[in-house]
């Protein structure tokens, strides 16, 4: 198979993994797993693969005061902060506006990298931040107005992820750029796991795994494997091949691979509200994304799901 085709296929099925993961979720939490007892799940899983992928093929390790408290700092915005707000907002909120909240990601890493490395940001970006921040507050408010709190809440803590993830890409950039990614992450995702245990302990412990039915398990082991095992070693080989141009596109494409998902499966409704706030978002992000080049060990971990 063609080269470029393969690069194609991994990050399409990339995006279909993030897409579904915003309905395949709701189908776990709050009704088997509670969403904190489901990070539990998902993050100690992950800092075990990763550990022992670190430690049997890259054989690297973290050195020096400075890189281990980023690396703990990392650990924190990355993974427990970002995951505790996805997850406890994805409980609350509709896929949709989970979906499209969470695209504003590109616009706190650009207001993370004016305030703490001291970037330029021109007119053009400034009006990006407006429009996309505009479109998610509109995305909000019409959650609020219609009477439903959760969603409210929920739209507020996917906000919250989106800004600690937009956070964790500026802080992470430096141990990318000196040490192997896979050494990065194996770290940050051990500090995130000792973080969110006491946080989900007791829901992790208190369901009855043992009636689950098989599709609840399949769940389970789709977001333990498929959404962060897997989509994170297609990432890493398709970003050896691919242009930063061409993973935005993809990039791009995992909110609309959600909304199709959620509205095939009777998860969620799209509207012409949240169309037309789609939009503003999709233009404001656009405006703070384009000709702003993107390294591949910085895109390497985005987005989070």
């Amino acid at each position: 198979m063609n080269k470029q085709v393969q690069v194609h296929a991994a990050l399409f099925l990339v995006a279909l993994i993030y897409g579904s993961n915003y309905s395949i979720a709701k189908e776990v939490m709050p009704d088997y797993v509670g969403p904190f007892g489901l990070i539990i799940i998902r993050v100690v899983s992950a800092a075990i693969f990763f550990g022992l992928l670190s430690r049997l093929v890259v054989k690297e390790r973290i050195i020096g005061w400075a890189d281990n408290m980023r690396s703990i700092a990392c650990g924190v915005t990355g993974i427990a902060i970002n995951q505790l707000c996805f997850f406890g907002g994805l409980n609350l909120t509709a896929p949709i506006n989970a979906a499209l909240l969470m695209v504003i990601s590109p616009v706190t890493v650009l207001i993370f990298s004016a305030l703490l490395l001291k970037e330029r940001v021109g007119s053009r970006k400034i009006s990006g931040i407006v429009l996309a921040c505009l479109g998610a507050l509109l995305l909000i408010s019409s959650s609020h107005s219609a009477g439903v709190t959760g969603n409210w809440l929920g739209d507020v803590l996917i906000i919250l992820n989106a800004t600690s993830f937009g956070m964790y890409l500026v802080l992470v950039k430096p141990l990318m750029a000196k040490y192997n990614a896979i050494t990065v992450v194996s770290r940050i995702f051990l500090v995130g796991a000792f973080i969110v245990v006491p946080f989900g302990f007791n829901q992790a412990l208190s369901p009855d795994y043992s009636s689950f039915p098989a599709s609840i398990w399949a769940a389970i082991l789709f977001m333990i494997i498929g959404v962060t095992i897997v989509t994170y070693l297609l990432n890493t080989w398709a970003l050896k091949y691919a242009n930063p141009s061409l993973v935005g596109i993809y990039i791009y494409l995992q909110p609309v691979l959600a909304i199709l998902i959620a509205v095939w499966f009777g998860k969620d409704v799209f509207t012409i509200p949240k169309a037309l706030y789609a939009l503003m978002i999709f233009g404001g992000v656009y405006l703070v994304s384009r000709n702003k080049q993107l390294t591949n060990k910085t895109t390497e971990e985005a987005p989070a799901a």
